[in-house]
């Protein structure tokens, strides 16, 4: 479905991704691991369009798109959620869904985004920079289940949530997942992101310095070995992505 080749990436003249491979299988879960500055954020960015590498390529089903703006990789099928809250704050909850809705399909859109998460039924009206970080994480979440995808990206989904948020954001991947969509996410909760994912890439300096099936994987070997952290009972504060890594 989605491979990412031999990407070279950077800001300037700083370069962040060296040499950066993977794929996503169609239907297929993959995590990205790795502590602060590893290139996770920056490799979503450069597979969504927003960062355009300077080496490598982005294959979509087949199709090299690392040449196509982040309008036309949309069109075909690529949905990225951001860090830190994807919505446009000024927009009523119902005018973020609208935005992301198909003509012809926007009631069936707002029915299956109020379905999925309860808590935006009863906020249609209300202006998104208003809700709670949970809610908002919700409305920019629930893009994934309204654009009609083929791959989803996901940067940190959990990020300063409670958590039972938290376990409400994973329940909607999963389901998301069984339904066929590819899921390529950047998660702080390696735990919870080795339950969900099919396969894992480990990152480290702009490098996958380790890959395999989740199963195989570990959670006490990757805190300790590869985050640097001794303890798997709270997220991993060093996987998490700041605005340029």
């Amino acid at each position: 479905m989605l491979e990412v080749r031999n990407i070279v990436a950077g800001y300037g003249e700083t370069t962040v991704l060296r040499d950066v491979s993977l794929s996503v299988p169609d239907g297929s879960v993959v995590a990205v691991l790795g502590p602060n500055g590893a290139g996770k954020t920056t490799m979503l960015r450069t597979v969504s369009g927003s960062l355009r590498p300077t080496d490598g390529s982005v294959v979509l089903d087949g199709e090299d798109i690392s040449s196509l703006s982040t309008q036309r990789r949309v069109r075909r099928g690529i949905c990225h959620i951001p860090e830190g809250r994807g919505v446009f704050p000024s927009f009523s909850v119902k005018e973020n869904l609208l935005m992301f809705s198909a003509k012809g399909h926007e009631k069936e859109a707002l029915e299956r985004s109020a379905a999925a998460f309860p808590p935006l039924a009863n906020r249609m009206n209300q202006i998104a920079g208003s809700l709670s970080g949970g809610e908002q994480q919700m409305l920019a979440i629930v893009r994934a289940y309204i654009t009609d995808p083929k791959v989803v990206l996901v940067d940190e989904a959990s990020m300063g949530l409670a958590p039972l948020v938290v376990e409400s954001i994973f329940e909607f991947l999963g389901r998301i997942a069984t339904e066929g969509i590819s899921l390529l996410i950047v998660e702080q909760y390696v735990s919870r992101a080795l339950e969900l994912a099919d396969s894992v890439y480990l990152f480290s300096q702009g490098r996958v310095v380790k890959s395999g099936p989740a199963r195989d994987m570990k959670t006490e070997e990757i805190f300790e070995q590869y985050l640097g952290i001794q303890t798997a009972e709270e997220p991993a504060r060093a996987g998490r992505s700041s605005s340029r890594n």
